[in-house]
């Protein structure tokens, strides 16, 4: 009994195997994009060959008989081949219906490509397929000499079936299923067109009585006018017959009458008579002036209490709990009076050395044109019409010898200008300070949203950049060459310029000296695990847990930034601030997060996948939610600077490396390699590479930062990021049945089928980690289905079969 189960259980996974390989075999994008673009070209070239095989197909009859006869030419633009498929689709198929086939493959692949309505591809088979039947079927009642126009099929199936119901009743047939096709296909509904008659009659007759209701009311103001009129008249006349003859204006008369005491009651008669006619067409035109101003005031309620919180008490200031914070100052900060030296021997002999250089190689040279930086001159050159620029670019080593210089760098061309770039290496150097950097005019009224100023280019402008659009940055170089002092540089430039509320660090420091400055200010501006002594990560196990924290992080805002209907964290944080989310729905104002990594090498070589993968998930997705990522590594080799990890981080950092192999896994470019150290870096940002020289910030200017912020008010204790539980945890045999994996019956019938109860077992056939793995053998032992750990054997089944495992499970599930 346990074999013929055995074998039926490894028979129906080898076919759930095959089912699951076509699956991901035909899910695969690569293979969908091939078969859409493949079906789109086929459809095209059907329709080449059929256009054609109406001009040609008696000419082509005789090749079509001889197929392998390369003697006998063929008159179809797309050769035999095309004569063969138009010959068997068209003629020998449904004839003009063929074409609906060219378009239905064209529109699958069309579909399949771009991935859109995926599931209308099979009823657009259907009704594609109806429709060249019956276009088949209809164009068979020409005589049998144009049967090409209808087809084989088209012509006998109309020939068979007027045998049954004669001509008449073919074509009443057709009719029929034509007009069948456009009810179904465009859903007409007889009642709801009969509907939408009847309402625009009614539609119709109800302005007809709003139109008469119209006149019949502007009448009655009418006559009412009339009558009011009529009503002052005589009582004019009335008022006259005691006044002065004299008198013959009517505004005159009547301001005499109301003066005098004699007609007292005479102004008393008239209000009295009047009264009843003045309230109808006041209470007319109040109802009228109402129902206006009901549809002008209309707004929505969320906006009104928006907006009044907004007026009573401004809006949300998340600076408001550091309100007296202090941002650092310059004074911080060493100058170093940098004043770039242009010697003019120096400029000469490097241009004499240039010019000879490319002279010697036949290379005129129309004008030479030079930059001088803080550490490298750029010579630009317009050569000679004719020349090649490869010819030059071959030339790097050749210069670097004639000019006696280290770090010699060729552009060919430079981008946006018609020259040719060479980088010469001054001999006295200039320190970029981070004083010079920070106080910056480009800096300082910088609107960008997290603003770093790395360095200084070679034409001495202050280079700045946005974090927030790069959005991640990957930094590379030797060690020595100014990694440490280029992350410095990144985290005093964001010191500078965000406030505590607005921006929180999660800092990896491996190496565990580097970054441990920064705990001063762990209060203000880091961010950490609960439970956790130290904001700076130095432990492997803890880098995972943190980046697993953020990932969840990451998912939860984005739950926020959907229930809050933005796009990004800049309009959720707007739209925060005007008082337009609740807090009490979880709504709260979001800091960028921004996660440093000192040495991405070494976790690699000892977490591997379990730090890749959170780091990958962050690059592809925290960019609209506001966590960004800094890594820096000295060896970019690729299986530490992955595919993956590359793919996502589009802005990168190179400081000098050792080899061209190197330059190129970082840049995707040669040039790093000739890079002269000391903080001389390339930064590529897409397509374009610049030359910086990073600015210089010491450790005794970092502390005093760090010192100056760590002495002011700060939060009650760091950003506390979301608690997270590692696969390792709860490793203790699981009693409970609750508390069981979602795996442990499935782990149970592998374990029993098998008779060999190892967590290796588990994890191949569940295809599940070792932590995981591990913990279902612990509960398998709790519920009695395998015995205990006995060093490197197996673990013993004490369950026979499948049998008596159900039964098990059963009994624990009754007594319980």
């Amino acid at each position: 009994m346990v074999k013929k189960k055995k074998t039926t259980v490894k028979s129906k996974k080898s076919e759930i195997s095959i089912f699951t390989k076509i699956g991901v075999f035909i899910k695969n994008r690569q293979n969908q994009t091939i078969f859409g673009a493949f079906l789109i070209l086929f459809s095209i070239f059907l329709t080449v060959a059929f256009i054609s095989f109406f001009y040609s197909w008696q000419e082509d009859q005789s090749s079509l008989q001889q197929f392998s006869n390369r003697q006998l030419p063929t008159q179809n633009l797309l050769g035999k081949v095309g004569a063969k498929l138009s010959n068997l689709i068209v003629f020998r198929g449904f004839g003009l219906g063929a074409f609906i086939l060219n378009v239905i493959l064209f529109f699958t692949g069309a579909r399949i490509l771009l991935q859109t309505n995926l599931r209308k591809i099979i009823t657009s088979w259907n009704w594609g397929l109806l429709g060249m039947l019956w276009t088949a079927i209809s164009l068979g009642f020409v005589e049998s000499k144009y049967a090409v126009l209808s087809g084989i099929i088209g012509f006998e199936l109309n020939e068979y079936l007027q045998t049954f119901i004669g001509k008449t009743g073919l074509i009443i047939l057709l009719l029929f299923f034509f007009i069948a096709y456009l009810i179904i296909r465009f859903s007409i509904d007889p009642d709801a067109i009969v509907e939408n008659i009847d309402a625009k009659k009614q539609q119709k007759e109800a302005e007809k009585a709003a139109k008469i209701e119209q006149e019949a009311i502007e009448k009655t103001a009418r006559e009412i006018h009339k009558e009011e009129a009529d009503n002052e008249k005589s009582d004019f006349e009335l008022s006259v017959e005691n006044l002065q003859p004299t008198i013959t204006n009517h505004s005159n008369v009547n301001q005499q009458s109301i003066k005098k005491e004699d007609d007292k009651e005479i102004s008393l008669d008239i209000t009295s008579t009047e009264t009843p006619e003045l309230k109808i067409s006041e209470e007319t035109i109040k109802e009228v002036e109402v129902a206006i101003e009901k549809i002008a005031e209309e707004k929505s309620v969320s906006e009104n209490l928006s907006d009044q919180l907004v007026k009573d008490f401004g809006e949300f200031d998340p600076k408001l709990e550091l309100g007296n914070f202090k941002f650092p100052t310059f004074n911080l900060l060493k100058e170093y009076h940098e004043s770039i030296s242009v010697d003019p021997a120096e400029l000469e002999a490097n241009k004499n050395q240039i010019v000879e250089t490319l002279k010697n190689y036949k290379i005129g040279i129309a004008q030479i044109k030079a930059t001088v930086g803080p550490t490298i001159t750029l010579y630009e050159i317009v050569p000679e019409a004719g020349v090649r620029i490869s010819k030059i670019k071959n030339l790097e080593d050749d210069i670097a010898l004639s000019l006696a210089a280290l770090g010699i760098r060729i552009i060919a061309p430079i981008p946006g200008k018609g020259t040719i770039g060479i980088e010469v290496p001054n001999k006295k150097s200039t320190i970029v300070s981070m004083h010079s950097v920070i106080s910056s005019k480009k800096f300082q009224e910088s609107p960008m949203e997290l603003p770093i100023a790395f360095g200084k280019t070679i034409s001495n402008e202050t280079f700045v950049v946005d974090l927030a659009k790069m959005p991640h940055l990957l930094m590379a170089g030797a060690t020595g060459q100014g990694k440490s002092v280029g992350l410095n540089a990144i985290l005093t430039s964001l010191l500078y310029k965000k406030h505590p509320a607005e921006v929180k660090f999660v800092l990896v420091d491996p190496k565990k000296v580097e970054l441990t400055l920064f705990n001063k200010i762990e209060r203000h501006y880091l961010a950490k695990l609960p439970d956790e002594g130290e904001a700076i990560i130095t432990d492997t196990t803890k880098v995972v847990n943190t980046l697993n924290s953020l990932c969840i992080e990451m998912d939860a805002r984005y739950d926020l930034l959907k229930n809050a209907m933005v796009r990004n964290i800049k309009e959720y944080n707007t739209k925060f601030k005007a008082r337009k989310l609740n807090p009490e729905n979880g709504h709260q104002f979001l800091p960028y997060i921004v996660l440093v990594i000192d040495e991405f090498a070494d976790l690699i070589m000892t977490a591997g996948k379990e730090v890749e993968t959170p780091i990958a998930r962050l690059a592809q997705l925290a960019r609209a939610i506001g966590i960004h990522l800094i890594v820096a590594t000295q060896r970019p080799s690729v299986n530490v600077i992955t595919g993956i990890i590359k793919a996502n981080f589009p802005s990168r950092i190179a400081f000098r490396v050792t080899s061209k192999i190197d330059s190129r896994t970082i840049l995707d470019a040669p040039g790093a390699d000739q890079l002269i150290g000391r903080g001389d870096m390339l930064y590529s940002g897409g397509n374009d590479i610049t030359r910086i020289q990073c600015a210089f910030v010491d450790t005794p200017e970092v502390e005093k930062i760090t010192d100056f912020i760590g002495s002011q008010r700060a939060y009650p204790d760091a950003h506390l990021l979301p608690e997270y539980v590692g696969e390792d945890g709860g490793t203790n045999v699981d009693i409970d049945i609750a508390d069981r994996d979602k795996l442990f019956k499935d782990a149970a019938e592998v374990i029993v089928t098998a008779q060999q109860g190892s967590a290796s077992l588990l994890q191949r056939k569940l295809k599940l980690g070792y932590n995981r793995a591990g913990r279902l053998i612990d509960q398998l032992e709790a519920a009695g289905i395998v015995g205990p750990f006995e060093g490197s054997k197996a673990r013993q089944v004490l369950v026979p079969d499948l049998v008596s495992l159900d039964q098990l499970l059963e009994n624990e599930k009754n007594n319980n």
